[in-house]
């Protein structure tokens, strides 16, 4: 795909899962690439593969790093790294701000490293993996569907303040993937992710399919466009549906 031949690629979280599968296509479409991930030896095993740059390390704090492996210039910047935060209300203040940190902060900080050269020069693209929990929510995992939330209203914010002036910003949010991440969501991610879980390399093709098109969403599992219509136009009634989705697996626990 030419809008991302020769391009300048940053993917966090890349040693495996989602990031891995956008890292190995970005490569394939004739992009420059960064693979970040805090586990070194995975980063590095993902960049081996698909000829890119290894740069293991906290996500929140790589961006001049990666720039500099880019030779001054990133065109594209994929904040993939997150913590899928299982708890309630209860969950210590430590998983929480976790939580916020990676998923929603991560992004922040990224993006006010990024914007100044975007803005100056009139083009940049941010993809932010959010989830499906970010539209919706998901049981068991207050934390991460709370940071999801915001890593959502952070991605949309972005778009539609800076998009007439060159930003391209697409939010990813997939339902189940199989994933290391899914097998750690343990019962709840069984009862509510699996029976419809897609590869990691399905959630790059959306991605994609996304960018040809330039749409801000990007909906691996189509059906989640119904569930958040449905979220929004019947919201007791939708409550209502995963509050049994809940006693079910209370049940089954």
């Amino acid at each position: 795909m030419g809008t991302v031949d020769g391009a300048g690629v940053v993917v966090t979280g890349a040693g495996g899962g989602i990031g891995a599968a956008l890292a190995r296509r970005f490569a394939a479409e004739g992009a420059r690439v960064v693979v970040n991930d805090l586990d070194g030896s995975k980063a590095e095993a993902v960049a081996a593969e698909i000829g890119a740059t290894a740069l293991p390390g906290d996500a929140s704090a790589i961006v001049d790093a990666a720039r500099e492996a880019l030779d001054g210039r990133i065109d594209v910047y994929c904040a993939n790294a997150g913590l899928g935060s299982p708890g309630d209300p209860f969950a210590d203040e430590a998983v929480w701000a976790s939580a916020w940190d990676v998923n929603v902060m991560a992004h922040v900080r990224a993006a006010r490293a990024l914007l100044p050269d975007w803005l100056e020069r009139g083009e940049g693209r941010f993809v932010s993996t959010v989830s499906a929990a970010g539209l919706l929510t998901m049981i068991g995992a207050a934390p991460y569907s709370v940071t999801k939330h915001g890593a959502l209203a952070f991605a949309e914010w972005l778009s539609l303040t800076y998009r007439h002036r060159g930003l391209k910003v697409h939010a990813i949010c997939p339902q189940g993937v199989r994933t290391d991440m899914l097998t750690s969501a343990g019962s709840a991610g069984e009862l509510v992710l699996a029976p419809t879980a897609i590869e990691p390399d399905d959630v790059a093709d959306a991605l994609f399919a996304a960018i040809a098109d330039e749409r801000f969403l990007v909906l691996p599992h189509p059906e989640v466009a119904e569930y958040y219509r449905a979220r929004a136009t019947e919201p007791d009634r939708w409550i209502g549906g995963m509050n049994h989705l809940q006693q079910k697996w209370e049940a089954g626990r």
